[in-house]
């Protein structure tokens, strides 16, 4: 996968770690399957921009905002 899909789920890591949810509690709040979450935390997901916005949603933060942590990650 590209660096920015895997700065993303980087990016998605840090904000549930400092919400402290687990993974099964955010991929139930953004209606998605727990392993879907870990791959996409650890790179291994492609997120479409939906799902990408449930994720988002789900961590209470706008999308712009996940996205621009992870650009700025290098």
């Amino acid at each position: 996968m590209s660096d920015l899909v895997s700065r993303f789920g980087l990016a998605v890591r840090a904000a549930r770690r400092e919400l402290g949810l687990a993974q099964e509690q955010l991929s139930d709040a953004a209606g998605l399957d727990r392993t879907y979450v870990s791959g996409l935390e650890r790179g291994r997901r492609n997120p479409t921009l939906t799902t990408q916005e449930r994720v988002a949603s789900a961590l209470g933060r706008p999308l712009h905002e996940l996205i621009k942590t992870a650009e700025e990650m290098e």
